[in-house]
């Protein structure tokens, strides 16, 4: 599964062909989870600090994600986004 982005421990990750809604994965440490393009866990769980910071990098980077969500469902080479700072 392509990483995407990382920051602060945070692994942000998104998967060739996956099924919709848009979404995609990250680990922070033990944790993971799947949160979709809305801000909603999926899957899994995520300590508040870390899923406080992944909301924030989802907000700067929305447009991002989702060409990288076409590009993923093609089958294409995804794009490296910017991590949090």
């Amino acid at each position: 599964m392509p990483e995407i982005s990382r920051f602060y421990g945070i692994v942000i990750q998104m998967f060739y062909n996956d099924h919709n809604p848009p979404h995609f994965h990250f680990e922070y440490g033990e944790y993971k989870a799947v949160v979709n393009f809305k801000q909603e866990i999926v899957k899994g769980h995520m300590p508040s600090r870390a899923l406080k910071l992944v909301f924030e990098w989802m907000e700067l980077h929305q447009e991002e994600l989702s060409e990288n969500w076409q590009l993923a469902r093609q089958g294409l080479p995804l794009n490296k986004i910017e991590p949090l700072n």
